[in-house]
């Protein structure tokens, strides 16, 4: 089995997960990547990784590697923060990705200012910055299909954001992440994803 490899180069992505699928895990995945190809990483959210998940996901890298890890607190204004993060992706060298995990309230609409801000951090970043957004997904009931309601969804495809999404399709470390329509089976482990 070996360890999933994504397709980031630039992207603008608003990953839509299912509530305790493995979304921080994803991004930091996508950061350990980033880091491992020599670039320097940007992560804001309300609360920082665990720990433990952090310590997993970088173990193969040297301590000199996981400093270009770089955590802000994201609380608050989201204007405020899209201009730190525009100024910190143009003051460092070599940024390759920047998330922002839990960007927006885990249920109910995503409010227009958000989807606002998200969309002119989108626009005005370097184009090879890759820019992630993970944001809990609502949840249909019953009707079979998809068992996930993407918030905000519109709003982002609009502003340039291909919308990806990560779903937990039977109990265990099984995951259907969803890229362009196209679902890839994977398997969470302690490392990260790994192709199934």
């Amino acid at each position: 089995m070996s360890r999933m490899s994504l397709p980031v180069d630039g992207t603008r992505i608003h990953l839509a997960v299912e509530g305790s699928t493995g979304g921080t895990t994803l991004g930091l995945h996508l950061a350990a990547d980033t880091i491992e190809q020599g670039g320097r990483v940007l992560w804001a959210s309300p609360e920082m990784p665990d720990g433990v998940r952090f310590g997993q996901l970088f173990e193969h890298l040297s301590l000199a590697d996981s400093s270009r890890f770089h955590a802000m607190n994201l609380v608050g204004s989201l204007t405020q923060a899209v201009g730190v993060l525009l100024e910190t992706s143009t003051a460092l060298p070599s940024v390759r990705l920047i998330v922002l995990d839990d960007w927006c309230e885990p249920s109910g609409r995503i409010p227009a200012a958000r989807v606002k801000d998200a969309c002119t951090l989108a626009a005005s970043l370097d184009s090879n910055i890759t820019l992630v957004l993970i944001s809990k997904a609502g949840i249909n009931a019953g009707d079979g299909a998809s068992s996930l309601t993407i918030r905000g969804k519109s709003g982002m495809e609009e502003g340039g954001y291909q919308v990806w999404t990560l779903e937990r399709p039977k109990d265990g470390p099984e995951r259907s992440l969803t890229i362009d329509g196209v679902t890839r089976t994977c398997r969470l482990q302690d490392e990260g994803f790994y192709e199934s």
